[in-house]
């Protein structure tokens, strides 16, 4: 099935949102929840599946719903269509700070390999799937596990990251990531996971024990400021009793916490 064929706009800077314009029955697929606002003539439906295979029948979806539940996604997804007789609009963001990549994905070979939770919507005819790493070094040590989000097609598709994108393009060199700051890489890019060498680094040079590797030719997206970072450093500094932390960042405040055991 071919992809629709959508117009967008990217909002903003820090926290961005795209905006997306439909022509008259023009479709585009969301995960549940990312949607800001929308033109009156736009008609949503949560359906099971991107619909992008039409005749897959209903187990196939079954299959496929399943797999997502297992992911930890949403077991369905939403779909946008016009109704209305003219361009409307309906707008998508992702619920952290972070960055919008707009992905033409017949630029990139029609396949793109994202983090879990990073694809916000894209054009109808784009099959979302989910792919389960099959080298064991990769699944364990991995910043995503054995999960990674799988896009295929040749329209628009629209992935989320933290903080600044930084785009890399590999002609045949090795590119070493810190697992978590790994957001996309195309489909001819070989991925794997290495340990630290040396015992020093491993334990105290403060960048986890293992690297993510990836070589050949294509394109990689990295992420400055991975959520997971985020969310720990948010948990670190939260006051351990729900109240206010007095003297935050001050000698005295610091003081103060080592004697409530923090």
């Amino acid at each position: 099935m071919r992809c629709h064929e959508v117009d967008y706009e990217i909002i903003g800077h820090d926290m961005q949102m795209v905006e997306v314009e439909l022509d008259p029955n023009e479709t585009v697929i969301a995960e549940a929840g990312a949607m800001n606002y929308m033109d009156d003539g736009i008609d949503y439906e949560a359906k099971m599946g991107d619909g992008s295979q039409p005749d897959q029948g209903f187990m196939g979806k079954i299959f496929s719903a399943g797999k997502r539940v297992i992911s930890g996604e949403s077991l369905f997804m939403t779909h946008f269509t016009n109704q209305g007789s003219g361009k409307k609009r309906v707008a998508f963001a992702a619920p952290f700070p972070g960055t919008v990549i707009p992905i033409n994905m017949t630029e990139i070979g029609e396949e793109l390999y994202c983090q879990k939770d990073s694809f916000l919507c894209a054009a109808l005819g784009t099959n979302i799937d989910i792919a389960l790493q099959r080298r064991l070094g990769t699944g364990f040590f991995g910043g995503e596990g054995f999960i990674l989000e799988r896009l295929q097609g040749d329209g628009m598709a629209f992935i989320h990251a933290g903080g600044t994108i930084v785009k890399k393009e590999l002609r045949g060199e090795t590119l070493r990531v810190d697992t978590g700051c790994l957001a996309a890489f195309t489909g001819d890019i070989e991925y794997d996971i290495r340990m630290v060498k040396g015992l020093k680094s491993m334990f105290f040079g403060g960048e986890g024990l293992f690297l993510a590797t990836l070589s050949g030719h294509g394109s990689v997206w990295l992420q400055s400021l991975p959520f997971s970072r985020l969310a720990d450093r948010i948990f670190e500094h939260a006051p351990s009793h729900g109240g206010k932390s007095q003297g935050e960042g001050s000698i005295l405040g610091g003081i103060g916490r080592m004697f409530n055991g923090r």
